[in-house]
């Protein structure tokens, strides 16, 4: 469980990173935002910045949750089951983007998310 975690951890992480790069006007839009944008314009720029926070409470949640276990309180425990549920869905959104990008970059990260949490949720 606690590996489970740690790479659900990397891969915020990863996420974060790849938000950071867009937030500044990186040209690394196509795997992101449904994929029409190169550069991110103002609007989704500033929805990357503030995913950057979303996703450190994320894997703080996922790590509470990993190492206070089987003794999780019930909001964490709440916590990483919407963070399950918004990976999976997730993997559907982003499996029929039409950016082929999106397709194949973040259809596997979201699949990989979701299965790590759910690994730790059940754990």
């Amino acid at each position: 469980m606690i590996t489970a975690a740690v790479l659900a951890v990397v891969v915020l992480a990863g996420l974060a990173v790849l938000q950071a790069l867009l937030a500044a006007g990186r040209p690394y839009g196509h795997p992101a935002w449904g994929g029409q944008h190169r550069v991110l314009p103002r609007g989704l720029r500033t929805a990357s910045a503030a995913s950057i926070g979303l996703y450190a409470v994320c894997a703080a949640a996922v790590l509470g949750a990993a190492v206070r276990s089987p003794d999780v309180p019930g909001w964490l425990q709440v916590a990483l089951w919407v963070l399950i549920g918004c990976s999976a869905l997730g993997i559907v959104v982003t499996g029929a983007s039409r950016s082929r990008p999106e397709r194949l970059v973040m259809t596997p990260v979201c699949l990989v998310l979701a299965g790590c949490c759910l690994v730790v949720a059940l754990g």
